[in-house]
Parts: structure tokens; sequence; C-alpha cells
């Protein structure tokens, strides 16, 4: 009875919103006079009659194609099935383009250049005439900046992600990007040749798309489908798969609609959603760089979210997807499985099954008919695939404001840990030293990496999950604890401790660390601790000096100065809240 009045009422509104509401590009292409020309008739020289833009609603495919981001390079096709999607319900789509972050690629690192994004997709909507916005994310940080900057401008807009590739398949055995890493420690531990490196290589990146893995990117697709902000299935359909094309255009669709029913981010945004999205992500064993993105996007569209949030709401929901890097199986075989749809049926008790979905409607709507068909990869909440799940925030004297944590992807042995600390103090000394064979480390010891945080590197790098010394590998020694003030990619695993806040170059505990310094883990009791009483380390921060490279221009100036901590979303502190889509001034 409650959905049919929520759909009552939603179809009460659309009709008043039809009334009262006219569309924002006619502010635009509506003017008489010298201003309606000069914007009419520039639109003109590509080849468009007058009717296609006049009274419809202009709907912006906001587009991260690039050549320098493998993963999104199919997305100008994609972006063609966007727009058969508009064109059919009545609305005119042009598309634009806003910088586009590949991982695998770009230097220093994607994480740099997350805000710079969000800034450049944020004034692209609001400073044109736009009604909606299609959303085309892949890799990971192209997600998480175009949806804050939508949410600065908060007009209608649903996402489309770009899929995954298939999986790797290499001798006989499935492969992803988290086996990387593992090829990695094995031909550092001599047991893989370089020729078999290469043979991997090729084999593992065979199709168009992002990582087959539950790694930042999938993570980013599950947070979007559970926020609502997608259509269901979007998360998971292969980007190779004919379907993935279909989705798109029932998007073009269904922005369309969105238009005339004025459905806004922040009606889909909601604390309620935000929590939704929390517990998909444990019970899929998303990656760490979850919290750092959702808590920005929460920043931009006024949720109040914390670092604690994500602790205490995901309390109790266990592992269901048995994916690489918790698990065995692939982003393509969730989907075959029944793709989030049939995850988040079995968390139907845990959600906030009333929370608005792009659909208009229930998010509960998305998900009620779908089944599981294989329950080795989705399992059930009675019978989960493992009871670690989440990630773990864990405060002490050694992270002040915090730090995380991926119980499934760590090994049970050094959850509870003490050990003597090997310190790096920058990513540099960190490469210069990992395989000397007389660093003084052994398996019991803790890794500990600085000045890799916001400021520090400067951007936060995925280098959290340092390689294991070479001569312990050479012991088989597979795992050891670590510690940084940066992060790693979602591919990663092992016992690793991310995001320490303060980080060292903001003057963090991190930053006094010595070599031999006892340290202090337990995830059971979320506390990370160095074991120095509170003078000793209050002695050792006077006599900090600052070690980390400071830019004296450019975008590297502006984020060194605004950038906030892990903690709050490594957000700039001036972008919280938006500014909303009226512009101030015409140019005419």
């Amino acid at each position: 009875m409650r959905l049919f009045s929520r759909a009552l009422n939603r179809v009460i509104l659309v009709v008043k919103n039809m009334k009262e509401k006219k569309l924002r590009s006619s502010e635009w292409f509506g003017r008489t006079g010298k201003d309606g020309f000069i914007y009419r008739s520039w639109m003109k020289n590509q080849g468009i009659p007058a009717h296609e833009f006049k009274g419809k609603p202009v709907i912006g495919i906001c587009n991260t194609w690039s050549e320098l981001t493998p993963c999104n390079a199919h997305f100008r096709e994609l972006a063609e099935s966007v727009k058969h999607g508009i064109y059919e319900a009545g609305g005119f789509p042009v598309e634009f383009p806003v910088m586009s972050l590949g991982e695998t690629l770009i230097k220093p690192t994607a994480m740099l250049y997350r805000n710079l994004v969000s800034m450049d997709v944020e004034e692209s909507i609001r400073a044109n005439p736009l009604d909606g916005v299609v959303l085309l994310c892949g890799c990971d940080k192209t997600t998480p900046s175009l949806i804050m900057g939508a949410c600065s401008v908060n007009i209608p807009t649903i996402v489309v992600s770009g899929g995954a590739m298939l999986t790797g398949k290499y001798q006989g055995h499935d492969i992803g990007t988290t086996d990387v890493w593992r090829f990695s420690e094995a031909q550092r531990a001599g047991r893989m040749s370089e020729e078999e490196m290469n043979v991997a290589e090729a084999c593992m990146s065979r199709s168009r798309g992002h990582c087959a893995v539950m790694g930042t990117a999938s993570t980013m697709a599950v947070m979007t489908e559970a926020l609502g902000l997608s259509l269901p299935e979007n998360a998971a359909i292969p980007a190779a798969d004919s379907r993935r094309k279909v989705l798109a255009h029932m998007s073009g669709m269904r922005i369309v609609d969105m238009v005339k029913e004025d459905l806004k981010l922040s009606d889909i945004l909601t604390p309620q959603a935000f929590e939704n999205a929390i517990l998909t992500n444990a019970a899929i064993g998303g990656s760490t760089n979850f919290i750092i993105h959702l808590l920005a996007i929460a920043g931009r569209i006024g949720v109040n979210l914390t670092i604690d949030d994500f602790d205490t709401t995901s309390k109790g929901i266990p592992l269901l997807a048995n994916l690489q890097p918790s698990g065995k199986y692939f982003m393509e075989d969730l989907y075959y499985a029944g793709g989030i749809p049939a995850v988040m049926k079995e968390l139907d008790s845990f959600l906030n099954k009333e929370t608005v979905a792009v659909s208009g409607q229930a998010i509960s709507q998305n998900y009620q008919n779908s089944q599981c068909y294989n329950r080795e990869v989705i399992a059930t909440v009675a019978e989960p695939f493992n009871l670690a799940a989440g990630i773990t925030v864990v405060k002490g004297n050694l992270c002040e404001n915090g730090a995380v944590l991926k119980p499934s992807a760590a090994s049970t042995a050094l959850m509870q840990h003490t050990g003597k600390a090997v310190v790096f103090e920058n990513i540099e000394d960190y490469k210069a030293r990992i395989d000397d064979p007389l660093l003084d480390v052994d398996e019991n010891s803790v890794l500990v990496l600085k000045n890799v945080g916001p400021k520090g590197y400067p951007g936060m790098p995925e280098v959290g999950n340092m390689s294991i010394p070479k001569k312990l590998l050479a012991k088989g020694v597979t795992d050891m604890v670590r510690i940084s003030d940066g992060r790693m990619s979602g591919t990663g695993f092992g016992t690793v401790v991310l995001h320490v806040s303060p980080e060292a170059a903001a003057g963090g505990t991190i930053a006094i660390v010595q070599n031999g310094d006892r340290i202090k883990l337990d995830v059971f009791n979320k506390e990370l601790m160095i074991e120095l009483s509170d003078e000793e380390i209050a002695e050792r921060k006077k006599h900090l000096q600052q070690s980390h490279h400071l830019a004296d221009r450019g975008y590297t100036f502006l984020y060194q100065q605004n950038v906030e901590q892990a903690h709050l979303g490594a957000d700039f502190g001036f972008l919280k809240g938006g500014s909303g889509s009226e512009v101030l001034r015409d140019s005419h």
C-alpha cells in the first residue's frame, strides 16, 4: 500500500512539475532577440534542425572516454546507445568531454586529480543548457569524481558504468588484476620468469572494460547501484556483453522522464541511501577506497557521514560475494549468478527499502524479483562465504582520526599482532631498500610507509600494500602487517592498514615512528597503537622536519593547500556542498 501511495504521489508530482516548471535549457534556447539567436544559431552549424532542441529536454552525456584511460576506451560506442534512448524518449542529447582518469597510466596517481575532475564536471554542467545528465563512468576515480561534481549542481542525473572486462585466461586458470600482485611476488621470488609474465600480461586484459575483480572500479559501480543512481544490473554486466548497450539505451530513455519528474540527486542521495551503499559494500567485499569516495560524495550532497559510520552501519553483515581479491570468482561470474540485485535481495532485511532510485520507485523494486543462480558466487546471509566482511576502522595513538583495514582480504593470524617497525620515510626510500639483503626485517616485523598521504605524496597513491621483502619471500612469507597513510588498489590484498589520519605530512603520529618501535594492531578491538608514552610522542613531534615536497604553482599547489585528510574524504573544503544549477550572470 505504501509503494502504491508513493507511486501515485510521484505521478501527481510529475503532472504538477510539467505544468509549473519550465525546462532549464529554455533559459538559453527559448529566448527571443539577440540572445536566442546566438544560442540557437551556433548549435545549428552542426546540422541540427530547430525542432530538435525546441521545447525538448536537453540531456548532457558526460563522457570520460579517452584512449589514455583503457578502461573507458569503449565509451564513444556506449554514448551512442545512450543517445538512441534519449531520442526515443523525446529528448535531445548533447555529448561533452571532461578530463578522464585512468589509474593504469596517469602519474603520479589518478587520485591527485579526482577533485579537479569533479570541478570540471560541476562547472560543465552548470554553465551549459542542460536539463539532465548521464554520467559515463568506468575506471575507478571517474565514478566518484563525476558523481561529486554532479551533486554540487543537483539536476536530474543517472549513471551508466562501463562494465568489467571479461575474465582473463592463463594456463587453464581464470586470472584478473589481483593476480598481478601474486605474479609480481612469484617473479621476485624466482618462481615465474619474465617470459611467463609477458604471456600472462596478454592473457589478462582480453576485452574492453575495467578490472575483472572486485577492485575499486567494480566497487564504485556497485556503490552507484546500491545508492540508487543507476538502473538495476548496471554494476555487473560485462563491458563486452551486448546487454551493457541495452542498459545504456534504457538509461537514456529514463533520464528524459527524470527531467519531467524533476527527480534530482538530492531526492535519491538520502542518509538512508548511503547506509544501503555501506551495507552492500560489506556484503560484496568492496575496496577500502569506497570509504574515501563515499565520504566525499556525502560532503557534496550535504549528508553528514563520518568514518565511524562505516563500522557501525555494516556491523553483522557477512561477506556474501565470493569474488577476488577476497574470494575466488570474477565480476563476469557475479553477473551470471544474478548480479547486485541478487546480493541486495539477500540483504533485504537490513536495507532501507523505501529509498527512491533513479527509476522513481523504491530501491526494493530493483531487486525484489531477482534470483541467485549460483550459490558458489553469491552466498546467503544464513550460510555466508565469510563471516569477516566490510571495512574495519581502527583508532589509537598512531591514527587519532582513524585508519582502515579490509578483514576479508587479511590474514586471520595477523589480526592481533605486535611487532617492531621497519620504517620507510617515503616511496623512494621504500623502493631503494625493500629488497636490500641487509634490511633488518623478519616475518614478525611491521612495515611502515610514511609520506604517501593526500598532502605528502601528493595525491595518496595506491602503494599501501607494500611488497614483502625479497629475503622473506624466499622463506615462504606471504603476508605481513603493513601500515601507511596511503591507499591500496581495490584489487590488492593482505593485512594492510591504510588511510592513517592525520598523515605524516600533516604532523600525524606516523611521522615520528622509528625503526624498532613496537606497534600493536588489534583489529578485533579496533586499535592501532605505538607503544610510546604521550610524553615521548610529544617530544619527538617537537623535532619533526618537513620531509615532503611542496608544489609552488598550478593545480598541485592548490591541492596541497586545500585537500582535507583521508577521514574526511580528501576533498577540498571549499567544494563541500554545492552552488546549485542557477547561472547568475548572462554572457550576452
